[in-house]
């Protein structure tokens, strides 16, 4: 989708942006919002893109005065680790986590924020009961050490209902060190989180199978969505009644497919992400353009966003 210099217009900074469904949803929710702009741009960098390429996307949407500010999804992590001091303001969990996902302007102010702690928070309490954790002792493990999986393990430590740990996951070390540091500057509860290293999916299924029943087993890897597979094998057995929550809402999504291909026979409950993908963009369009946001607005933005799925 391209503008005319005189149109003012949200971008959307991802790797497949035009599938998807937010590019339908966008001027629905400008109407029920009263937004300025009822046009959405994306901006796709591939999976792997240089940082040269995050620096002129980022300067890009500083310099231009119609670009009113950006959503991002898979860059978060490289975006702040390539364009950081190209922003002035940066807000307390965009520096402890490393990530950007909203970046607005205040007058000539270009400013990043991290929602995603926030919104992750939002989409769990929406399936999750309140007291799950302190009434059945269940775990949880986050396949991912990325931005949504940082932000899981983040707002898990704050809940007042925290699990009995959590165990997070990566293919490398160097994802967990970075996680790791970012609990520590945070000054998360020592001994909460595990942080497992998992080179082949057999070792990820281990890391399932040993979790207890009723326990959160959550795919933050972005497998099955911007690339095919999952972190799992077909041969892996979930815990009894577990909460399987698929962090995308579009793509292979193998990673849902093997929780509800075992959803009868070991009872669990299989989420995906589209509350999340709900809260997600809620959040950010709000940051953008500096609005206020009730719970009973956002169910009119879900039961809108529901009707182009």
């Amino acid at each position: 989708m391209t503008t005319t210099p005189t149109d003012d217009y949200m971008g959307f900074v991802g790797v497949t942006t035009a599938s998807s469904s937010i590019m339908k949803v966008f001027p629905l929710w400008a109407d029920i919002l009263s937004l300025p702009t009822r046009t959405l741009v994306g901006h796709d960098l591939p999976m792997d893109a240089e940082p040269a390429q995050y620096r002129a996307m980022v300067e890009q949407i500083r310099d231009d005065p119609h670009h009113r500010g950006a959503l991002v999804t898979t860059h978060k992590m490289n975006v702040y680790a390539a364009a950081s001091d190209l922003f002035d303001e940066l807000d307390p969990f965009a520096v402890s986590c490393a990530e950007i996902s909203s970046i607005s302007k205040r007058g000539a102010k270009l400013i990043g924020r991290a929602k995603d702690p926030i919104t992750v928070d939002l989409a769990l309490n929406d399936f999750l009961p309140a007291d799950h954790f302190a009434r059945t002792g269940a775990e949880v493990v986050i396949l991912g050490a990325g931005g949504s999986g940082t932000a899981l393990s983040w707002a898990l430590a704050e809940r007042a209902d925290a699990p009995a740990r959590v165990t997070v996951t990566a293919r490398s070390q160097d994802k967990l060190d970075h996680l790791r540091e970012v609990h520590r500057q945070h000054g998360t509860l020592e001994g909460l989180i595990q942080y497992v290293v998992t080179e082949t999916p057999e070792q990820a299924d281990a890391v399932v199978a040993a979790a207890p029943a009723g326990s959160v087993i959550a795919n933050a890897t972005g497998l099955g969505k911007d690339r095919p597979g999952s972190p799992l094998t077909d041969a892996v057995v979930f815990p009894e009644a577990a909460w399987v929550w698929e962090f995308n809402y579009r793509g292979s999504l193998e990673f849902m497919h093997q929780a509800l291909a075992q959803q009868a026979a070991r009872g669990l409950h299989v989420e995906d992400g589209w509350r999340y993908f709900i809260h997600g963009w809620s959040q950010v369009v709000a940051d953008v353009f500096e609005i206020d946001l009730t719970p009973p607005v956002v169910e009119q933005l879900a039961e809108a966003a529901e009707s182009v799925r």
